[in-house]
């Protein structure tokens, strides 16, 4: 309803004459045609009979007396202004300033209600106006948070559409006191509603509207007129030509902006040149056929060549093997290497890391070091490996050792360090120097140094490791098909919030 709509109020600028108000539908039909906008002409409705103090009702000293009793039309005159606006085209739009009002504007058939700054915290008024089955728009100008938060609330319980109008009841508004960031903190505020802008400044002026454009406002609104000899306008309401300048602004802003709410196209053009720049994937060495290529035995250079993986496709997810004899420094084609990524699979096993740790109650920090051990590849991870969290390593280290149900950790021992593992959660069997034992929570083993020790979990184990400080390349396993650490771990960083559910 309210995407890309454009209000054009006429307010009191017909001045209570109706040829005048359908000058002014005529002249804004010729300015808006063919335009990429949904447009609204808005009408003001006041019962002056009970609006106005019976006491007052002849005091033409008060300006807003005076100017809405000069300016009234009949019940019979708003209709057939109403009526040129459909015919032209547009949403009908009103502002009802009091229930008898709002009770003409549901009676009248228009498009949408509009509540005014004045009125968005006359609750009679708002009680009257949510009983009408009708799109409401809501100015905010002079309102407090609380009046704010108090009216989206309302609206809501009673399953009202509705959008709010960040707004500025001064008139004309001054530059300084526009508070465009107002439409950033309304969106932010009450995500999913749609939010606009009302707008009251030098109508020579199209920077604002361009502004709010930019700041994501999906409805905007300014006051409209015809001049001419008998015929004068206020300083905030825009002639034919203004708003077709104003117009022109939008647009643009629009066009400026570009999509919303996804990632905007790539040209062909733009791929192509940033491809240009690009770094090739280049081999430092010889490689035979069927061997598998390391990240460290690659440079990336300019100029690349189609086909040709770039420096931008490398992760540390990304598994090459070559298919056929490939000679140093030639670029490493698509065509030649077969390619996995195994991030997919690294994203699962994390969710069944938080999964245990989560059944075990086991609290932990944020941002710590988090390795995958996968003796055999990720592809065999839930038979053979582990997941290790460092959380200190010093002169002394601190590790958690996390053994998915089903898993074991290869028969190794170490050289440097001596540990001590102590079974959090789970069941563990640990094999030490060939004997076998079962662990449950709670108890200690000590494993020396040169000690051969394999380890496996039936359901699930997590265990404290309390060691030496641990050196990297100290893990000696007997089986000699399982490769160097660089090629049987995967590092990542463990964030707290993973546990709620936050991984990426």
């Amino acid at each position: 309803m309210f995407q890309r709509l454009i209000v054009l109020e006429m307010a009191n600028n017909h001045c209570g004459e109706l040829a005048h108000g359908l000058k002014i539908v005529e002249a804004l039909e010729k300015v808006t045609r063919g335009r990429p906008f949904r447009f609204a002409i808005k009408f003001q409705y006041r019962d002056l009979d009970t609006i106005i103090h019976p006491d007052y009702r002849d005091r033409m000293d008060i300006k807003y007396i005076k100017r809405f009793t000069e300016t009234r039309l009949s019940e019979s005159e708003f209709r057939q202004l109403k009526q040129a606006v459909s015919d032209c085209g547009f949403l009908t739009m009103c502002t009802p300033f009091d229930e008898i009002s709002a009770g003409r504007v549901e009676e009248h058939g228009y498009d949408i209600l509009k509540i005014a700054s004045c009125s968005c915290t006359d609750w009679p008024l708002l009680e009257r106006v949510a009983q009408i089955d009708l799109p409401v728009s809501i100015s905010t100008a002079g309102a407090k948070l609380a009046d704010i938060d108090n009216l989206v609330s309302f609206f809501e319980h009673r399953s009202k559409t509705f959008c709010l109008m960040h707004c500025v009841g001064s008139y004309p508004t001054p530059e300084s006191e526009l508070e465009l960031n107002q439409i950033d903190f309304f969106r932010q505020r009450y995500p999913g509603l749609p939010i606009g802008f009302s707008t009251h400044e030098n109508p020579a002026d199209t920077a604002p509207v361009m502004l709010a454009v930019a700041k994501g406002a999906t409805i905007l609104e300014r006051h409209v007129g015809l001049p001419d000899q008998s015929h004068q306008l206020n300083a905030y309401s825009s002639t034919p030509e203004q708003i077709a300048a104003w117009l022109d602004a939008a647009e643009r802003a629009y066009s400026i902006c570009g999509v919303q709410n996804r990632r905007r196209d790539i040209s062909s053009k733009e791929a192509s040149d940033l491809r240009g720049l690009q770094r090739g994937v280049f081999l430092k060495s010889d490689v035979r056929a069927g061997q598998s290529i390391s990240h460290d035995s690659l440079f990336y250079a300019i100029p690349n060549q189609e086909d040709q993986l770039l420096a931008n496709d490398m992760s540390k997810y990304l598994r090459l093997k070559a298919k056929t004899d490939l000679p140093a420094k030639a670029p490493l084609l698509t065509s030649a290497v077969t390619a996995s990524n195994d991030r997919s699979q690294v994203l699962q096993i994390v969710q069944s890391l938080c999964e245990l740790i989560r059944q075990s109650g086991l609290r932990l920090g944020d941002k710590l070091d988090l390795e995958l051990s996968h003796h055999f590849g990720l592809e065999r991870f839930d038979e053979f490996g582990c997941s290790i969290i460092t959380c200190v390593n010093r002169e002394y280290c601190k590790k958690i050792i996390i053994l998915l149900p089903g898993q074991k950790n290869p028969s190794h021992a170490h050289r440097q360090k001596e540990e001590t593992f102590h079974v959090l959660y789970g069941d563990l069997q640990l094999t030490l120097d060939g004997v076998s034992s079962d662990y449950q929570a709670g108890d200690l083993i000590v494993v020396e140094r040169e000690i051969q020790h394999s380890f496996a979990s039936r359901t699930g184990a997590i265990l404290e490791e309390i060691s030496t400080r641990h050196y990297n390349h100290d893990s000696f396993y007997l089986d000699p098909n399982i490769g160097p650490a660089s090629e049987r771990k995967t590092k990542l960083t463990f964030y707290a919030d993973w546990m709620d559910g936050n991984i990426r």
